[in-house]
C-alpha cells in the first residue's frame, strides 16, 4: 500500500479528500496567507464548527502534521463528516494502523465517499480479499472516481474478467493516463490473431483506430511508453516525421527503447552519426538492442574489437542477440571454437538462428550428436534448472524413473523444488529415511510445501496424545510443530490449519483463531470451517455462520450441515433444508447421511 506522506502523494492515490467548499491554494500563495487561514479555521473549529475541524485536519494532514491533524479529524468524524472519516483513515494508514484505517474508510464509504471506497477496496485487495475489494472498488468506480475505476479494472483484468475493459475506458475518459495506455494495449491484444506472438519490443502489429486514440491520449499526458507505441504505429504507416517526434518525446523522458527506435529511424534516413548518438544513449541505459546496433555499425566500419565490446554489452543487458552476433563475428574471422561457444550460449537461451548456426557448424565438424535436445545439452553442461525441467518433461510423459533421475541430479546440486519432488517420490515408495533427507533439503531451502510435508512426516511418527494430556501446557514445541509453523508463516494454508489445530489442542484459543483466520482468508475451506467451530464454542454463532457459509460455498460438507442446523434452530426451515441438501451433495458419507435425515425432518415440518 502506498505511503502517503506529502500532498502530491495523497492526491495521486485518490485517498486524500479535500472537504467540500475548500479551494486548493495556488503554488504562488505565501505561507503567511495559509497560516492566517489555518488560524481562522482553528478558531472556528474550537467554536464547534464541524466543517472547520475537517478542513483544518486536512490542512495539517497535508503538511504532514499527523499529531495536530488527528484530534480535529476525529472530532469532525464523530460529527458525521465523511471527508474527515476518509482523511482519518489516511492518517491512521500513515501511522501503520491499516485495520483501523480501513474501519474509518468503511464508515466514509458507506456514507457515500468514493475516495474512501477506493481506499477500502485497495486495502482489501492488498489483504487478499478480492470479493470485498471488488465490491468497494466498484462502489468508487460507479461514482465516477477515476482511480477507483482503474483499480477495479486492474483487479478484473488480473482475474481475466472481460469487464475490465469497461472500467479501463471509464478511468481513461476521466484523465487517467495509465488507464488510457492499458486500454490501448487491451484493444491491441484483441486485434492480434490468437496464438500469434507480438514482437519482442511489445509493439503490436495491427492497431485499431480506437487503440491509437487512447495511445495518443496517454502520450499527450506524458506517458512515455504510450509515446513509444504511438511512434511505432506511425512508423509502420509511413508517417515517419510524426513517428520521430513521438520517439523523441519518449526518449527524452527516459525510455531507452524509444531512443533505440529513433536511432533506427535516423539510420534509415541516412543520418548514421545522429543514429549512433541515440543508440549510445539507449545502450548506456541498458538497452541490448541498441548495443547490438552499435556493434553492427562498428563491424560495418571494420572495427571488430569495438563491435565485440558492444555485442558483449548487449549480452550483459540480457539480449541473446549479443551472443549470436558474437558468434557471427568470430565465424567471419574463422575463429571456429569461439564461434561455437557463442552460438551454443545463444542456443541455450532459445535463439532459433543461433541453434541453426550451431547445428551447421557441428555438422561441418562431423559432430552429428549436436542434434541432441537442448534441454539435455544444458543439463549435461551443468544447468541445474535444465536438469529439473527435464524431470518435469519426463514426468509429463509418464516416464517416472527417468524423471526421478533428473530430479535427483538437480536436487544433488541444491535445487529446492527438485529435492521436494524426490522427497515426494520416496514417500510414495515407502522410503521414509530418504524422503526425510530430501524434504529437509527442500524445507531448508525455503519450500513451504517441503516444510509442510516434512512436518507431516514427523507428526505421523509422534505417539498419540493421551486424553489426560489434552489441554495441558506444553513446555517445548516438537520439531514437527516448528516445521508446520515455518510453512504456515510462508502462507501454506494446510500448515496454517494444522498449526491452528495444535494450538486449539493446547487450549490456546486466540492463537488457534489467528491461524484459522489466516488460512480462511487465503481461501482454505477447512480453515474457515474450524474458525467457525471455534467462534461457535466462544458464543459467536452469527460470525461462525459467516465462515461456515464461506467454507460450504467452497465445497465443505460439514460446514453446510452446520449451517443447516443453525437455520433449523432459528426456525428458518426452508433455509435449513437448502443447506441440508447442499450437505447431502457434498458429503462425505456420514455427513450426507445425517444431512439427509435432517432434510427429511425439515421437509416434513414444512409440509405439516
Amino acid at each position: 500500500m502506498d505511503v502517503m506522506g506529502d500532498k502530491a502523494t495523497l492526491l495521486e492515490t485518490g485517498r486524500f479528500v479535500q472537504p467540500s467548499g475548500r479551494v486548493e491554494p495556488s503554488p504562488e500563495r505565501d505561507e503567511t496567507g495559509e497560516a492566517a487561514e489555518g488560524a481562522q479555521h482553528l478558531i472556528a473549529a474550537e467554536a464547534g464548527d464541524v466543517e472547520a475541524m475537517s478542513v483544518l485536519g486536512a490542512m495539517l494532514l497535508r503538511r504532514g502534521d499527523l499529531d495536530g491533524a488527528e484530534p480535529h479529524l476525529r472530532a469532525a468524524t464523530a460529527a458525521g463528516d465523511r471527508a474527515a472519516a476518509n482523511n482519518l483513515g489516511v492518517l491512521l494508514h500513515q501511522r501503520g494502523y491499516a485495520d483501523e484505517a480501513a474501519g474509518w474508510w468503511r464508515i466514509a464509504a458507506v456514507a457515500g465517499s468514493a475516495p474512501a471506497a477506493h481506499a477500502l477496496g485497495r486495502h482489501h485487495r492488498e489483504r487478499g480479499d478480492e470479493p470485498a475489494a471488488e465490491y468497494w472498488l466498484r462502489q468508487a468506480a460507479e461514482q465516477d472516481h477515476a482511480l477507483g475505476a482503474y483499480a477495479l479494472a486492474d483487479l478484473l483484468e488480473h482475474r481475466g474478467d472481460a469487464g475490465a475493459e469497461r472500467w479501463l475506458r471509464a478511468a481513461a475518459e476521466r484523465g487517467h493516463r495509465e488507464a488510457a495506455y492499458r486500454l490501448a494495449r487491451a484493444l491491441d491484444r484483441k486485434g492480434t490473431p490468437e496464438g500469434e506472438a507480438g514482437p519482442d519490443d511489445g509493439v503490436m502489429a495491427g492497431v485499431s483506430e480506437d487503440a491509437e486514440q487512447w495511445y495518443r491520449q496517454a502520450a499527450a499526458r506524458g506517458h512515455r511508453r504510450a509515446a513509444l507505441q504511438l511512434g511505432a504505429i506511425l512508423e509502420r504507416r509511413g508517417e515517419l516525421k510524426e513517428a520521430g517526434r513521438w520517439y523523441l518525446t519518449s526518449a527524452k523522458d527516459g525510455e531507452a527503447r524509444a531512443a533505440c527506435a529513433l536511432g533506427f529511424l535516423l539510420r534509415d534516413a541516412g543520418d548514421t552519426e545522429s543514429a549512433a548518438v541515440w543508440w549510445l544513449r539507449a545502450a548506456q541505459d541498458g538497452d541490448g538492442n541498441a548495443a547490438n546496433a552499435l556493434g553492427a555499425l562498428h563491424a560495418e566500419r571494420g572495427e571488430p574489437q569495438t563491435a565485440e565490446r558492444w555485442y558483449r554489452a548487449a549480452m550483459d543487458a540480457g539480449d541473446v542477440n549479443g551472443a549470436y552476433n558474437l558468434g557471427l563475428l568470430c565465424a567471419e574471422q574463422n575463429r571456429v571454437p569461439q564461434a561455437e561457444q557463442w552460438y551454443r550460449r545463444a542456443a541455450y537461451a532459445g535463439h532459433r538462428e543461433a541453434a541453426n548456426a550451431l547445428a551447421v557448424l557441428l555438422l561441418q565438424g562431423s559432430d552429428p550428436t549436436g542434434a541432441e535436445p537442448w534441454f539435455s545439452k544444458a543439463a549435461e553442461a551443468g544447468s541445474v534448472d535444465a536438469a529439473f525441467n527435464l524431470g518435469i518433461l519426463y514426468a509429463g510423459r509418464g516416464e517416472d524413473v527417468t524423471a526421478l533421475r533428473w530430479y535427483e541430479r538437480a536436487a544433488a546440486a541444491g535445487h529446492t523444488e527438485a529435492a521436494l519432488q524426490v522427497g515426494i517420490a520416496r514417500l510414495r515408495d515407502g522410503e521414509e529415511q530418504e524422503a526425510e533427507r530430501h524434504l529437509r533439503c527442500a524445507a531448508g531451502g525455503g519450500s513451504a510445501e517441503g516444510a509442510y510435508r516434512l512436518a507431516a512426516l514427523l507428526d505421523a511418527r509422534r505417539p498419540p496424545v493421551s486424553a489426560h494430556e489434552l489441554g495441558e501446557p506444553v513446555r517445548e514445541r516438537s520439531e514437527c510443530e516448528e516445521w508446520y509453523e515455518r510453512a504456515a508463516s510462508q502462507g501454506h494454508r494446510r500448515a496454517q490449519v494444522r498449526v491452528g489445530m495444535l494450538a486449539a489442542a493446547r487450549g490456546d484459543v486466540v492463537e488457534a483463531a489467528r491461524w484459522y483466520r489466516c488460512a480462511a482468508e487465503a481461501g482454505s475451506r477447512n480453515g474457515a470451517f474450524n474458525l467457525g467451530l471455534l467462534l461457535a464454542r466462544e458464543g459467536s454463532e452469527p460470525e461462525a455462520a459467516v465462515w461456515w457459509t464461506r467454507a460450504a460455498d467452497a465445497g465443505h460438507g460439514r460446514a453446510a450441515l452446520r449451517l443447516a442446523l443453525v437455520y433449523a434452530r432459528r426456525g428458518e426451515l426452508a433455509e435449513g433444508q437448502r443447506w441440508a441438501d447442499r450437505a447431502v451433495s457434498l458429503g462425505p458419507a456420514e455427513v450426507a447421511e445425517r444431512a439427509a435425515r435432517l432434510r427429511d425432518a425439515l421437509r416434513e415440518e414444512l409440509s405439516a
